[in-house]
């Protein structure tokens, strides 16, 4: 049983996509709609632009996603139909993705709703009043404790990212998630260190960008996905379009509960997972909750032509 599971932030390169597009129509496509649905060529910024202004969160939302569906519309052109995969799932913005992949969210939606909440996610927090943190070589319970004990003087600490048995990332105000990395390394964690991201996402601070969210969710259309969609705040699938659509909003400020995800899956007689898009970071840590699991990359013509042609091998 297969898993398409597509990238969050920071997997974003500059050129990301290119070969898809130059290799496969259906690929090119993509961007030009992306580019439409925007108002503004995105596509030029992806491939030819500067790695400062692409990480900029209002850019690498949707051109992350858009790098993941290029990569899917040429598995399509190799004849993997969307029945390939028995479950999607999406770290953080890939959520996105996955909604795109499933049918359940139209492309041009996908690309305004992320340009939107990456937009929202920036404004709801001063730049250097928040900031993120990755524990190494603490449990979810660990840290978990760690940011309790971070914000017991003041200001908000909070378990945003569970990525796998070893990684978690917490979020929240800059004083108080650096006193979280002092408390780590006495706890010892085998690294604890500040983050390069322009706002603390997944936590209580970004409820101004989640009231955005729900304004702009109650106005887009989300079908029925044709696979179930793992996600991120319950670690467990759903289809019922009215659930993602608020689900959708709790992920702004909701932990991504990405190794109960992995987990979920593995139960669930997943054996092979295909991490669709830009970066490798999913595959490791996939690799590190559910050893059984072998994954796979697409997110070049190579890669895609390799894993076309496994399913008729």
């Amino acid at each position: 049983m297969r898993a398409f599971v597509f990238p969050g932030q920071g997997a974003q390169t500059v050129g990301m996509g290119k070969g898809l597009a130059e290799a496969y129509p259906a690929a090119k496509a993509v961007f030009s709609e992306v580019d439409e649905a925007l108002g503004e060529n995105l596509s030029r910024l992806i491939w030819e632009g500067d790695a400062e202004n692409l990480q900029l969160t209002r850019n690498a939302q949707p051109a992350l996603m858009a790098t993941s569906i290029a990569a899917l519309r040429a598995l399509e052109a190799e004849g993997v139909g969307p029945s390939a995969p028995a479950y999607v799932a999406g770290h953080s913005l890939g959520e996105y993705s996955a909604l795109c992949a499933a049918g359940a969210l139209a492309l041009s939606d996908a690309a305004r709703l992320l340009r939107l909440r990456g937009e929202a996610m920036q404004a709801a927090v001063p730049v250097g009043e928040g900031a993120m943190a990755a524990l190494l070589g603490l449990d979810f319970d660990a840290a978990t404790a760690v940011a309790l004990e971070a914000q017991a003087d003041g200001g908000i600490c909070q378990a945003a990212n569970d990525n796998d048995p070893a990684q978690v990332v917490v979020s929240g105000t800059r004083a108080a998630v650096e006193r979280a990395v002092e408390i780590a390394k006495a706890r010892g964690a085998k690294r604890a260190l500040l983050l390069p991201v322009s706002a603390p996402f997944h936590s209580a601070l970004m409820t101004p960008a989640a009231e955005a969210m729900e304004q702009a969710l109650a106005s887009t259309e989300i079908r029925e996905p044709r696979v179930p969609v793992v996600a991120n705040v319950i670690a467990s699938p759903v289809q019922d379009p009215e659930t993602i659509r608020s689900l959708l909003v709790r992920q702004v400020t909701g932990s991504v509960r990405w190794r109960e995800s992995v987990t979920w899956l593995a139960e669930a007689g997943v054996t092979e997972a295909w991490e669709i898009g830009a970066g490798k970071a999913l595959s490791g840590m996939i690799r590190r909750t559910a050893p059984g699991i072998a994954v796979r990359n697409v997110g070049t013509p190579e890669e895609v032509r390799a894993a076309a042609a496994s399913l008729n091998s």
